[in-house]
């Protein structure tokens, strides 16, 4: 995943805080590169520089392997070879001191004999959570936390979420009309927004551990909901709710490639057997208040014990509803098509009208961005409290 190929000696930078800045900047664009594939890993990048009076020289790169795979550091120190020993590490996340799937990279740096390391955020995983940088400390090598650990860690919301929670992040994908309507009073709704905001749906998929849905959609729709972008290297978990397991086990949404979790209410043995003849994991979920549906937030929770870090939605509009009121959601992607439905359309969203326009669900938008001819607005929920 990199290779020395290509390296050449850099412009000689004065000021060593800028030099920082510049080869942190290209480890989290090595740690992007990973955007798809690391999950349940972080995304991280590692640059390895050689730092000469006569200008500087990146000896090695490397951004974290699949799952099972090496981490960014050991992907450098491998293009690096010798070349390794006396350089400054730049890495977007604290290195790890733990034997997981592999063995810990705070020794691998120690071991090759790096100089100084650099790195952006601490690790949020209590195996690690310091334990990295004093491992390194600890070996006589200087060490400095925090450059541009806010970029590291948005790339990786949904790791640190879980780390510090034991929720995933979670992103509800609305797709709606100018007049916030979702489809046509028939449920004619192929398709409200072009096939360039449909394309950047699956760049957001791609990024995501789960694709989650509700059985109104599965069932009025059958959608498939994988990722369909070219050379994909991983499915995520698609996951259905399904209080009384209505979908059948013929529905696209349990077709491989992937995995398929159904969490249910229903005590239907005969329903479950022929999902998981089919290979689907069924689990049981606690029956919501409202009589219709299943209480989200622990079923959040069972995910990210399973290691899901980002979650994204796309349901109908009263479980998607339902994840906005009891505020489990931490972005809303809203696509908005040049057309207007009409009252009779269906809505956006399924929820209680607040008493008070003071007690209205307050947002910030972060981003607003063209699409083809539809706009992608991004929002976050603000907290109660919580000024824009």
């Amino acid at each position: 995943m990199s290779s020395t190929a290509g390296f050449s000696a850099e412009p000689r930078i004065a000021d060593s805080a800028d030099r920082d800045l510049q080869y942190m900047r290209r480890a989290l664009q090595l740690a992007e590169r990973g955007l798809n594939s690391t999950d349940p890993n972080p995304r991280v990048g590692c640059v390895l520089v050689q730092q000469r009076e006569d200008g500087d020289r990146i000896v090695g790169e490397g951004w974290t392997a699949p799952v099972g795979g090496p981490h960014a550091e050991v992907q450098a120190l491998r293009a690096a070879g010798a070349q390794a020993a006396g350089t400054t590490a730049y890495i977007s996340l604290e290195p790890c001191a733990h034997f997981g799937r592999t063995p810990p990279c705070a020794q691998a740096l120690i071991e090759a004999r790096v100089a100084r390391v650099v790195y952006a955020a601490d690790d949020p995983n209590p195996l690690v959570n310091g334990a990295g940088a004093a491992a390194l400390r600890a070996a006589g090598i200087p060490v400095a936390g925090g450059l541009l650990a806010g970029e590291a860690r948005a790339l990786n919301p949904g790791f640190f979420r879980r780390m510090q929670t034991g929720l995933p992040w979670v992103r509800l994908k609305l797709a709606a009309s100018l007049d916030a309507r979702t489809a046509m009073a028939s449920g004619e709704s192929r398709w409200i927004t072009g096939e360039a905001a449909r394309a950047d749906v699956q760049r957001w998929r791609a990024r995501s551990s789960v694709l989650l849905t509700g059985s109104g959609t599965a069932l009025a729709d059958d959608p498939a909901l994988n990722v369909r972008l070219p050379a994909v290297q991983r499915q995520p978990l698609r996951v259905l709710l399904d209080r009384a397991l209505r979908v059948p086990a013929e529905a696209r949404l349990f077709d491989p490639p992937g995995q398929a979790l159904v969490f249910t209410a229903s005590a239907d043995t005969g329903r479950r057997a022929l999902l998981e003849q089919r290979g689907v994991q069924v689990e049981s979920a606690t029956p919501a208040d409202d009589g219709v549906g299943l209480a989200l937030e622990p079923i959040l929770r069972r995910l990210a014990d399973q290691s899901a870090n980002e979650v994204w939605i796309e349901a109908g509009a009263r479980l998607a509803g339902a994840f906005v009121r009891e505020r489990l959601v931490d972005e809303l992607i809203v696509y908005l098509a040049p057309r207007l439905l009409g009252e009779q359309a269906r809505p956006l969203l399924q929820l209680p009208a607040p008493a008070r326009l003071a007690d209205a669900q307050r947002l910030r938008f972060v981003q607003c961005t063209q699409i083809g001819e539809d706009l992608r607005l991004i929002a976050r929920p603000l907290a109660r409290g919580e000024n824009r």
